[in-house]
């Protein structure tokens, strides 16, 4: 069954760390590119990161130098590192996949995890 499950959310100090992970099953993820959107309360959905299938990344302007994304095609994972994280990075953090290459539109990606939530709070 094809699925994708997203894990490392939680409550993290304005400053602080977090590795968010994206694990896929039923599927060969070596063949998809790998993007991870936000939407905080009340936001549309955005593109944060992605990552292709030859490993090319990008970000979106204000995760820039503070987040990290990778990929683990062994583990079947995409993982985002982020650190210095705001109170403005507060959201649900989603992963989804589209076929070999990155889109920055939400729409041309055909397969979605459930999210984790990532809360930055003192």
């Amino acid at each position: 069954q094809l699925q994708l499950v997203e894990s490392g959310g939680g409550l993290v100090q304005p400053g602080g760390s977090l590795r968010l992970s994206c694990t896929g099953f039923g599927f060969t993820l070596d063949y998809y590119a790998i993007g991870w959107f936000r939407q905080a309360p009340g936001k549309e959905r955005e593109g944060v990161s992605c990552i292709n299938r030859a490993g090319s990344t990008n970000y979106t302007e204000s995760v820039k130098g503070r987040f990290t994304i990778s990929r683990d095609n062994a583990k079947s994972t995409v993982y985002l590192q982020m650190n210095k994280v705001k109170p403005e990075d507060t959201a649900i953090y989603y992963c989804a996949r589209r076929l070999y290459y990155c889109s920055g539109r939400t729409g041309n990606y055909d397969s979605w995890g459930q999210g984790t939530q990532v809360t930055v709070s003192s």
